[in-house]
């Protein structure tokens, strides 16, 4: 029942309904419709059709289960992307990430994955432009923590040194930590080593980013 407060108010707030109408049609008292709203307790399952019915909505919609399947269906697409990446299929990745954003067009997640693909695959520029688009609408820390680092050799590689090093004094103390790309971004690393750099980054430990 992850989303069901959010959505019983979200419901309730459409239908233009108070609290105390709500309670008035099960039966019940307000202090209680207001205490699922803050999901601080949950109503007894027999609520649902009611609640569905008053709302004229379905159960399954007011669980939030369209939202769960859609989180499954992005995890889903970021494993097979990822198979593909560690393949070193990464056309394959890029087609799979660029489909996925007609249908997901603001998901950070999709966003950054693209980025990280074109990364790979060595096309500087427009992994940047998605990078340091993805990242400020991105609440998923290690993600963010692995593409800022990644972003770093990146800019390295795009000749813009300054912002690199700028950048990599912000990253945190992590396996991404400024601690150990600062010292690498000012050794002059050649471009098969910053791809290497990039490669270690983004597939090296095996756990996702998503």
């Amino acid at each position: 029942m992850l989303y069901l407060p959010e959505n019983l108010k979200k419901y309730r707030l459409l239908k233009n309904l108070t609290q105390e109408d709500i309670a008035q049609y099960l039966g019940i008292t307000a202090q209680s419709v207001s205490k699922w709203e803050r999901g601080e307790s949950y109503p007894d399952i027999t609520f649902l059709p009611a609640l569905a019915n008053v709302f004229e909505t379905s159960i399954d919609l007011l669980l939030g289960m369209d939202t769960i399947r859609a989180e499954e269906t992005r995890l889903s697409i970021h494993k097979k992307a990822v198979a593909y990446q560690r393949d070193g299929d990464y056309d394959s990745a890029e087609k799979i990430y660029r489909d996925a954003l007609l249908i997901y067009p603001n998901k950070p997640g999709m966003i950054l994955g693209l980025a990280g693909t074109l990364a790979l695959k060595g096309n500087t520029d427009e992994a940047i432009e998605l990078m340091e688009r993805g990242l400020p609408l991105s609440i998923n820390e290690k993600q963010k923590a692995t593409m800022r680092a990644t972003l770093c050799f990146l800019y390295l590689k795009s000749g813009r040194e300054d912002k690199a090093n700028k950048l990599a004094s912000e990253l945190p103390h992590t396996r991404e930590s400024r601690e150990v790309i600062q010292p690498l971004i000012q050794q002059k690393l050649s471009d098969f080593e910053i791809n290497e750099n990039i490669k270690v980054i983004l597939l090296g430990d095996g756990k996702g980013l998503w």
